[in-house]
């Protein structure tokens, strides 16, 4: 019985086997044999190496797409599916492609991921209008077009791609409406059509109704504006809303608490928005974004909301015009609260008082521009989690001295214009000194802080930007910051520090130890390689600069200003990369630098208040880069090189004080630079936002008879032009009056003549013109009244003659200073209070008559006195010749003078006599 039974078992379990086998037998079969190979399809492979063709691949980045490797399955960005081995997804997104996208796309027929974003394609047409051929891939679930060049409208075809879930168009050129049919997809998931021209109906959010999955909307940056439709808070599973930089109104209702899923609602830069009720936001129980930044809140419990909501973990709120943060909550409950920003709050009240302290899970605090005052509280000591601090531009009315060594994850501090006072040596003992610290940015500028940088600094060896700029920090610069082996950045300028420059870590790439009492000469090895950035003007730093700063090829920006430098500057090969070169008010000598001549990125060179001299190189017109040259207070000589005109972008050139001679060059239209009246942009490795960073004054102009400093932004608008004090002849070229965009204009001090160009008057934005002391002749042109912004003028000293132009500015001017006209007798005009001959101002048709006639009356004055000389001449030659006439003459001569005497004796005896008689 049992032997039956345990028979019938093993031929069950045979037969189960041998099924088990024949439906695997079968099933290979049935399965494709690529799916288990290593090949894809060769009909979607050649369409991918049809792609590949059509584009230019700068980068390599599809290197592996190559015929002899015969699975596309596994070459970069392409992905197969396990069961059919069709190619499911393409993901080429930032490779920087070129060209344009090939039809063989439409051979993917089962794709389902295409991720085109950071390219630069076209559509197969060439243009850069959406390319239709992707609304045929029918199956496509996620397409990303994002950061791509491609602009107009977009096609009604695209509601064709019913599968959609995920589209993102964001950061494109893509404009106009929606189509219509796009807000049918309802599979819908993620949508993002940030920083585009799209919108809805009317200018209107888009109608998203029917979009009952979408999850994720970005609108910000769009053109939208006006009220929402009341469908558009239908969206209950909508997780992430930003509707930032948007014009859109209404937005703020009770119907965004129906929206009871967001986990992110970004709601900031609304333009002319504010509300006092935002109860709505305590029916969003999983919100953990939230921005409100610039709406205006001032009338709302902000603090008190938000406290119901223990879900945020991020809570926004710059500039919304908070009265104070103060507030007494007498239970937390923001235990998750990760991120708090309450930046541009004018809050005025003690920093201890503010509700938030005791959260232990902030990482990031921002109290920037808030005016809390008043020593930080003990507690700050106890955030641990605290990764980043900034609190600046705060009035310097605040106070640090608690205890921050705890705060081992600290990375971030910023106390920028805050501190009222502090020792800098016990401001930096109370850091973090755990053993692994983060702290990578210490920025304390423009505070008060005294006392020595400790040599303990070298512990932060994860510290990579120091800026301790503008305080009254004394002693020498530690040794140990050679032990901040990740320090990339290093500023403390305008202190007191005092020694010789250390050597330098050698991570560092910027550096300003400007405006210091720094003395003794440079180290010999700087010791940072990888320098793109040294300013060590005004201190007291002496010698030659040793020859191995030729070593810093990366060089962009090198102030030696303001020293007591000596000798030639190193001959070195060449610094690549220098854009930025301030030598002035050293005491160098030789020769032009001649490393200059392999500059080509020279944007600014200032050699400025030194010993320099010969003659200026006839390559410096090859540096087409230069937009400021500073040459004077120097020694050079010779003639302004004709070439100086090929710097078209130049804009500022100072040769003042110099041994000059020759003329002025003529082609002076060519300065370009001068001509526009806007600039173009400082293109550059450095910026105009760059030019905010540096500490001391970049520019100094001779302007209206003083000296001018120019920082920052202002450095970029100054136009000018300054060959003053040096021995220029002949005349002033007509072309000057091509330079429109010229603020200054100062040509006094030498020996040039002739006549003011006649159309002076179009230099519109002249603001200071100095023409004095020179040999400039003839009538003051009328044109000069048009100058409307002058606000400085001299003309003294000169040998200008006629009838002063009429202007109310002129008047101006001359009422200011009498003595712009000083030096030049043959003005008049009622300016002067001296009458001219003529009943009228010359004009500019006349002018030319007026000049003729001139030079006939001084014909006229030369030919009467050359007369006189001939005639005397004559009557001298004759005595000399005719003994006769001689002793006529003097016959004659004795007679008067034995007359005379006889007069003169008679007339005294009479005037004797009569006095005696009275």
């Amino acid at each position: 019985m049992h032997r039956s039974v345990a028979r019938l078992l093993a031929l069950l379990l045979a037969a189960a086997v041998s099924c088990g086998f024949f439906v695997a037998a079968h099933a290979r079969q049935l399965q494709p044999a690529h799916a288990a190979g290593a090949s894809c399809l060769p009909r979607e492979s050649d369409a991918l190496l049809a792609f590949k063709q059509a584009v230019s691949d700068i980068y390599d980045n599809l290197a592996s797409w190559q015929k002899r490797h015969k699975d596309c399955c596994r070459w970069r960005g392409v992905t197969c599916s396990n069961e059919t081995g069709h190619v499911i997804e393409l993901d080429i997104g930032r490779t920087y492609l070129f060209g344009k996208i090939s039809p063989s796309l439409l051979s993917l027929e089962h794709l389902e991921y295409l991720n085109l974003n950071w390219t630069y394609l076209l559509g197969p047409d060439g243009t850069s209008l959406f390319p239709e051929l992707l609304c045929s891939l029918s199956n496509l679930r996620h397409l990303d077009l994002s950061w791509t060049q491609f602009s107009g409208r977009l096609p009604a075809q695209l509601a064709n791609l019913s599968n959609l879930e995920y589209l993102d168009l964001s950061n494109t050129n893509f404009s106009g409406r929606l189509p219509a049919q796009l807000a049918n997809l309802s599979n819908f998931e993620y949508l993002d059509l940030s920083w585009t021209s799209l919108h809805g109906p009317n200018g209107r959010a888009p109608e998203f109704s029917s979009c009952k999955n979408l999850r994720h909307l970005d609108l910000r940056g769009t053109p939208l504006s006006g009220r929402v439709s009341p469908q558009f808070f239908n969206l209950s599973k909508l997780e992430y809303l930003d509707l930032s930089c948007t014009s859109m109104s209404g937005i703020l209702t009770p119907q965004l608490g129906n929206l009871s899923n967001l986990r992110h609602l970004d709601l900031s830069s609304i333009q002319d928005i504010h509300t006092s009720d935002i109860s709505w936001l305590t029916h969003l129980h999983f919100l953990e974004f939230l921005d409100m930044s610039d709406i205006n809140l001032s009338g709302a419990d902000v603090f008190l909301v938000a406290n119901t909501i223990p879900s945020l973990k991020a809570l926004i709120l710059v500039s919304c015009s908070l009265p104070n943060a103060s507030q007494l909550l007498t239970h937390v409950n923001l235990t998750k609260l990760e991120q708090l920003d309450l930046s541009s709050n004018y809050l005025g009240h003690r920093i201890e008082t503010c509700w938030f302290w005791n959260l232990t899970s902030i990482k990031e605090l921002t109290l920037d521009s808030t005016y809390l005052y008043g020593p930080f509280p003990d507690v700050l000591g106890g955030m641990i989690s605290l990764q980043q601090l900034e609190f600046t531009n705060n009035g310097n009315s605040a106070t640090i001295t608690v205890d921050l060594k705890n705060l081992c994850d600290l990375e971030y501090l910023e106390l920028d214009r805050s501190l009222a006072s502090g020792n800098l040596t016990d401001f930096v003992m109370k850091l973090p000194q755990c053993s692994s610290s983060k702290l990578q940015y210490l920025s304390s500028n423009h505070n008060n802080m005294a006392g020595m940088l400790p040599n303990m600094v070298g512990h932060f060896t994860s510290l990579e930007y120091l800026y301790l700029y503008n305080n009254s920090i004394t002693g020498a610069i530690p040794t140990g910051l050679v032990n901040c082996t990740s320090l990339q950045s290093v500023s403390l300028g305008l202190n007191q520090l005092s020694g010789q420059i250390p050597t330098l870590p050698r991570s560092l790439t910027e550096v300003d130890l400007s405006m210091n009492s720094l003395s003794g000469p440079l180290p010999s090895d700087f010791g940072a390689p990888d320098l793109t950035v040294l300013s060590l003007s005004s201190n007291y730093i002496t010698g030659h600069v040793p020859r191995p700063i030729c070593k810093l090829q990366n060089l962009v920006f090198l102030d030696l200003s303001r020293n007591m430098f000596v000798e030639e500057f190193p001959r070195c090969s060449s610094m690549p990369n220098l854009a930025f070169l301030y030598l002035s008010n050293n005491n160098f000598s030789g020769n032009f630098p001649p490393l200059l001549q392999k500059c080509s990125e020279l944007t600014f060179l200032d050699l400025a208040m030194n010993k320099f001299d010969g003659a200026l190189p006839v390559w410096i017109g090859d540096l087409v880069n230069l937009r400021f040259l500073q040459l004077n207070n120097n020694m050079f000589y010779g003639d302004i090189p004709a070439n100086i005109t090929s710097l078209v972008l130049l804009q500022q050139f100072s040769l003042a004080s110099n041994n000059i001679s020759g003329s002025i060059p003529s082609s002076l239209s060519k300065l370009i630079g001068m001509t526009l009246k806007h600039l173009p942009r400082l293109e550059s490795r450095w910026t105009e936002n760059r030019f905010q960073r540096l500490p001391v004054d970049i520019l100094s102009v001779v302007m209206k008879q003083q000296e001018l400093k120019f920082s920052g932004n202002a450095v970029i608008d100054m136009v000018s032009i300054d060959l003053s004090l040096n021995h220029l002849t002949g005349e002033i070229p007509d072309e000057i009056t091509s330079l429109k965009g010229l603020l200054s204009l100062n040509l006094s001090w030498n020996h040039l003549g002739q006549k003011i160009p006649v159309k002076i008057g179009d230099m519109k934005s002249l603001e200071s013109l100095d023409l004095s002391r020179n040999n400039i002749s003839g009538e003051i042109p009328t044109s000069l009244s048009d100058l409307t912004y002058l606000s400085f003028l001299d003309l003294s000293y000169n040998n200008l003659a006629g009838r002063i132009p009429i202007g109310r500015q002129l008047d101006t001017l001359y009422a200011e200073d009498p003595s712009m006209y000083d030096g030049n007798n043959r003005l008049c005009g009622p300016t002067l209070q001296r009458n001219c001959s003529g009943s009228s101002p010359p004009e500019h048709g006349n002018q030319q008559r007026s000049e003729n006639s001139y030079d006939q009356l001084m014909f006229f004055y030369i030919g009467l006195t050359s007369g006189f000389v001939v005639g005397l001449w004559l009557v001298f030659c004759a005595f000399l010749f005719k003994r006769a006439w001689r002793y006529a003459y003097f016959c004659l001569f004795d007679e008067l003078c034995d007359r005379v005497y006889v007069i003169v004796v008679v007339t005294w005896g009479r005037i004797n006599t009569k006095a005696a008689a009275g």
